[in-house]
């Protein structure tokens, strides 16, 4: 019988989700869970506490006091996700969490910010198959409005995402990226104390 644990378990090792599995079927499950939480979420006036609350309920964890979200706000699981401290997402933001998506402290994510964990195996036969890689954003990030942030990539604390970047690699510390696929267009001088 998969559970939570066990469901986590699989994804977080990056193995993939065959369609009609017992795995597939409790992502469902999750599916359904997730989309009546964010229906709450969006479609009722909440202050910045109750918004918290709800947040912590669809991820199965307390957020800081801190963290902030302007919905609406989309996820197909909410369980996966992982939040520091004092993180701001700004409406509109559609996260596909089953891969995990780790968010460190400080970071600003704009409108529409698309994070993706899951993509589909590449054989027609095996096209209904997920295949989950997880999306890890460093501290003090700022991911510009209607980036895509693509399964697998990690990026660097304090670099910066330009608005409509498609991000499908790894992206160092300290960079601005941009474009389709995004690339590096600027390397930061950051202070220490800035750090």
């Amino acid at each position: 019988m998969v559970n939570l644990e066990l469901f986590l378990n699989h994804l977080n090792q990056g193995l993939p989700v065959t369609s009609g599995s017992e795995i597939q079927q409790f992502m469902t499950l999750l599916s359904n869970e997730a989309r009546k939480i964010t229906m709450e979420l969006n479609t009722v006036w909440h202050d910045p506490e109750e918004i918290r609350e709800l947040f912590s309920q669809l991820t199965g964890t307390e957020v800081d006091e801190g963290f902030r979200l302007f919905p609406p706000f989309y996820t197909d699981c909410g369980k996966n996700i992982h939040v520091g401290k004092n993180v701001f997402i700004n409406a509109g933001c559609q996260f596909q969490d089953q891969g995990g998506i780790t968010i460190g402290d400080d970071t600003l994510i704009g409108h529409n910010v698309v994070l993706a964990t899951l993509n589909h195996g590449f054989e027609p036969a095996r096209r209904k198959d997920l295949l989950p890689a997880p999306i890890v954003i460093g501290r003090k990030v700022w991911i510009g409005s209607n980036a895509t942030v693509l399964p697998g990539v990690t990026i660097g604390d304090r670099s910066i995402v330009a608005a409509g970047a498609v991000v499908n690699r790894d992206v160092p510390p300290d960079v601005i990226v941009g474009g389709v696929p995004a690339k590096v267009i600027k390397h930061l001088e950051i202070s220490e104390k800035n750090r």
